[in-house]
């Protein structure tokens, strides 16, 4: 039913519009996509667009929360992040791509950019891209939870999950208390365990 897909559309945009840490809008478009079955595809493009909406009007009255809750020396201070990262573009692309890319929520990301006045094409695109990215495997990751929870119960205990959390454990003995410098520069296997301050 179209109504279905409005909801994932109003869900991600609520989730996305409200100026302090939420749930991921990835939440809601999950938990609505199981609950009615509906198409991942169709759900990830209406709720995405939906939280980018979301997050444009964020950066429209961002500067307004900023004046009336924040002293101006603050503002200042965060504008003055914001100039750097237009006399940097790439780079400031490359940060908010990899953050969009991330299971978090992105308000503290568009509240920066909002106060410091930054045009919605320094952060939007690069946000869309991360945003698609993430969401589309983590709506991915919960429909094939959702369909093999059995499965997953039993996989929980096999060989090879044991197996891959014995070879973690080592490659994280291996990282910690291998002395790599001793290791490379004079081909000598030295364990170091005083790496606790």
């Amino acid at each position: 039913m179209w109504w279905q897909y409005v909801l994932v559309f109003i869900g991600a945009l609520l989730f996305d519009i409200v100026p302090f840490p939420f749930p991921p809008a990835f939440t809601i478009m999950m938990s609505i996509q199981i609950i009615f079955g509906l198409n991942v595809w169709a759900v990830i493009i209406i709720g995405v667009a939906g939280s980018v909406l979301g997050r444009y009007i964020l950066l429209l009255y961002a500067p307004l929360l900023a004046n009336k809750y924040l002293k101006e020396s603050k503002n200042n201070d965060i504008q003055f992040i914001g100039d750097k990262m237009r006399d940097n573009k790439w780079k400031g692309q490359v940060i908010i791509l990899a953050y969009s890319l991330l299971p978090l929520p992105t308000t503290p990301l568009f509240l920066w950019a909002g106060i410091s006045r930054l045009k919605p094409i320094y952060i939007i695109p690069a946000f869309i891209i991360g945003k698609f990215t993430s969401d589309s495997i983590a709506l991915h990751l919960g429909k094939y939870a959702s369909e093999n929870i059995d499965s997953l119960i039993e996989n929980i205990f096999s060989w090879q999950s044991i197996a891959s959390l014995v070879l973690s454990i080592v490659f994280l003995f291996c990282l910690f208390f291998i002395d790599w410098r001793t290791l490379i520069q004079n081909k000598k296997l030295v364990i170091n365990f005083k790496i606790w301050k």
